[in-house]
């Protein structure tokens, strides 16, 4: 699967639109629980993190004759980067207009919640939807109480799916120590659970 996928972004950053299209359906899953998550509690109550992750993916395909092939782990910095911007430029954009997102009102998003279980709606009990849903919210609020690290280091490895080299270079920090950093997020993370 490497190989292909090495040959899939080799062809997308030569133009090859086929080639983008089919990598970026592979890391929509991915990139979409990214954004989910990065977003935070206030964002995700304001916006959609498929919209996001739409934006993102727009970006990408207008900006590919910047990309420079060299290999999928730069490949997944350049996007799971170009989503991470995104997220901060509307949080940038509520903090501009001084909206206070902790006194807004959260608008119902549907869909936002319909995109989380779709694939396994027919299979689902009302009660067990319920159940995936309040398990979803459980896990983001777990999620977003966590030192900012914690939270970097846990998106790094788990979502976007980086070695533990790449994680430390991207962290500025040696292998050990994102080692170490990752167990620790990932510890409390579990402690977190447990407690919401």
């Amino acid at each position: 699967m490497h190989d292909s996928t090495d040959h899939v972004i080799a062809s997308a950053s030569r133009g090859d639109a086929a080639a983008l299209a089919s990598l970026l359906e592979r890391y929509l899953p991915r990139l979409r629980a990214f954004v989910r998550l990065r977003m935070g509690a206030q964002l995700r109550a304001r916006e959609s993190a498929s919209d996001i992750t739409q934006s993102a993916c727009r970006e990408v395909l207008a900006h590919l004759d910047r990309y420079r092939h060299q290999g999928e782990a730069n490949f997944r910095h350049w996007l799971f980067t170009t989503a991470l911007r995104k997220i901060s430029d509307r949080l940038d954009y509520y903090r501009a207009e001084k909206r206070d997102v902790n006194r807004q009102e959260a608008l119902p998003d549907a869909s936002r919640d319909q995109q989380l279980t779709a694939l396994y709606a027919d299979l689902l009990t009302p009660s067990a939807d319920l159940e995936m849903r309040e398990r979803i919210a459980h896990l983001e609020a777990a999620f977003d109480s966590l030192p900012e690290e914690y939270r970097e280091v846990i998106t790094l490895a788990r979502i976007v799916g980086l070695p533990h080299d790449a994680i430390a270079s991207a962290m500025n920090r040696s292998v050990a120590a994102s080692r170490m950093l990752l167990s620790r997020a990932l510890a409390r993370l579990a402690i977190e659970l447990d407690g919401h």
